[in-house]
């Protein structure tokens, strides 16, 4: 996968811890609250040592509506 990483971008969806330590960036979609879904992306150089998130997390909150159309 590194080999293409100059002329191509790629987007993966996968729970693999190997897989996912060769991203720049990580997407997903949280539902902190019953009916509405957030949006997250976290980039892994914002990240500590421990896991934690340095800077602020990007997140859109989503309306029952957004998610159906």
């Amino acid at each position: 996968m590194r080999d293409f990483l100059t002329i191509t971008q790629f987007l993966i969806v996968t729970h693999s811890k190997r897989t996912v330590t060769c991203a720049d960036t990580l997407y997903g979609v949280t539902m902190q609250e019953s009916g509405v879904s957030k949006r997250v992306s976290v980039r892994l150089e914002d990240l500590s040592d421990q896991g934690e998130i340095r800077s602020p997390v990007s997140e859109k909150a989503f309306s029952p509506e957004e998610k159906a159309a």
